[in-house]
């Protein structure tokens, strides 16, 4: 799909890959850009910077991403493409003794805007591009939900249910015109990184978000499903599946260094 001409909506848009997503749609000659985020005044100073619209917005919340669906359609017409970008870095523990963590809060937040805000993104847009003939969904995800995240259990299970639903979204609809990219990044460099431990997901590198960003733009020209900034994520998702017991064993290895690491500081 091309953007150019095309209403576009970014969650997650006041900053990092979101930002720039919504300043390459722009680039592109996209007809519109709506930058939502829980940051409303941030939203729209990255909306006035490229003349977009923008609303604050908490995407864990269904009713959050209903206004920004009505309000976007009725000021300025049919969604093109909803990226569903939104994510937070959360439940890191390195030196955790138990994978189930100590209480609920770090799951549901995480499950309420890793994996629901796609499904709220698709309860109310699907109606409405199945009548008009087709439409685009492009979900942030992470490399996360391919591999795995040493140190937080939480973000890498919604991770994974977030690409288990992205699946099931592309395979429900690929008859209806409606098309789905995830993209997975590794390190990119972001708040969310920044605020991290350092893990093994840097070890291929960070990259900017504005080079996350053209992946992006060029894997929903392409139209693929699987969008891959650090392509060397591919060969580690082969390695995974050809030896589950030999993948579980090199991470758990990684969880014992870093625990050392971490248990020295």
């Amino acid at each position: 799909m091309k953007v150019a001409g095309k209403v576009v909506v970014v969650t997650g848009g006041a900053n990092g890959i979101g930002q720039a997503l919504a300043e390459i749609f722009h680039r592109e000659g996209a007809a519109k850009v709506v930058v939502a985020d829980l940051d409303g005044a941030r939203a729209k100073a990255v909306a006035d910077s490229i003349g977009g619209a923008s609303f604050a917005c908490d995407v864990g919340k269904e009713a959050d991403i209903l206004h920004v669906i009505d309000e976007t359609e009725k000021q300025f017409g049919p969604i093109d493409l909803f990226c569903s970008n939104a994510g937070i870095g959360g439940g890191f523990d390195m030196m955790s003794e138990n994978a189930g963590g100590t209480s609920d809060e770090p799951w549901e937040k995480s499950w309420a805007i890793h994996v629901m805000a796609h499904v709220y993104a698709a309860r109310h847009l699907i109606p409405r591009m199945r009548a008009r003939g087709g439409g685009y969904f492009l979900n942030t995800i992470s490399a996360a939900g391919l591999l795995s995240q040493v140190g937080s259990a939480a973000y890498s299970t919604t991770k994974h249910a977030a690409v288990g639903f992205a699946e099931n979204l592309a395979i429900s609809h690929r008859a209806h015109n409606i098309k789905v990219s995830i993209l997975c990044p590794q390190g990119v460099e972001t708040n969310m990184i920044r605020g991290m431990p350092k893990g093994p997901q840097s070890n291929d590198g960070n990259l900017t978000a504005e080079e996350v960003a053209q992946c992006a733009l060029d894997g929903i020209d392409r139209e693929t499903f699987l969008i891959l900034p650090h392509p060397q994520v591919i060969d580690y998702m082969r390695k995974k599946t050809d030896n589950y017991d030999r993948w579980i064993g090199g991470m758990a290895k990684i969880q014992a260094v870093m625990r050392e690491t971490f248990g020295k500081k």
